[in-house]
């Protein structure tokens, strides 16, 4: 399995800005949010799952999940939510570990919103926080998705607090300005994730001889 960096941030930060600057420079990315939206597809062993401990109501007509009516259930029973991560995160976490397996650059990228909350940081050697205050998060998150703020608001408290997850990353970009001041920061660390997954590959580090 190639090198992996855990990237993570909250809703608003700009984690798919980042992700996609290291997919241009042909990196692949692994992003749990596609893994996990295709887990629960219709016919897969995970939406079968879902339907018998929540009922008909969370299918659409078409059979596909009703992803708002579940959204609104969970929010509503923290109970549900503990029930539907107990379907979907050991089949997402299968997928995930299959494509990280497959990935094929010097390294990867494990995006994850959630990254500290779950067992994902587990499967990467490093960790970067795409970091931005709760106020810049409600703004760019209200501009594109057309939520309010009191929504935004409860989406970020659901998450580790921002200074939990400063304390638990092994790297911080702060993305509080334009798009090319982030990829200014996110340039070094390619370069020092070229290098940590150079050494990690190396024969001689599985004996710790180059630490």
């Amino acid at each position: 399995m190639a090198f992996v960096v855990g990237l993570t941030g909250g809703i608003g930060s700009g984690k798919s800005a980042a992700s996609a600057w290291f997919e241009s420079q042909d990196i692949v990315v692994v992003d749990a949010d596609v893994v996990a939206r295709e887990v629960v597809q219709k016919g897969q062993p995970a939406l079968k799952d879902i339907h018998q401990a929540f009922g008909d109501w969370v299918l659409q007509a078409d059979g596909e999940l009703n992803r708002r009516a579940l959204r609104e259930h969970i929010f509503k029973a923290p109970e549900a939510r503990k029930v539907l991560e107990q379907i979907t995160h050991p089949a997402i976490r299968s997928s995930i570990i299959q494509r990280l397996a497959q990935a094929d650059s010097p390294y990867a990228i494990l995006v994850s919103p959630l990254l500290f909350e779950t067992s994902q940081h587990e499967l990467a050697q490093r960790s970067l926080l795409i970091d931005a205050s709760e106020e810049l998060q409600i703004q760019r998150a209200s501009q594109r998705d057309g939520q309010n703020a009191e929504q935004i608001k409860k989406i970020i408290a659901a998450q580790m607090p921002r200074a939990q997850k400063q304390q638990r990353a092994d790297d911080i970009v702060l993305n509080d300005g334009h798009l090319d001041h982030l990829y200014l920061h996110l340039q070094p660390l390619h370069e020092k994730y070229l290098a940590l997954a150079e050494k990690a590959a190396s024969p001689a580090d599985q004996f710790g001889l180059l630490q």
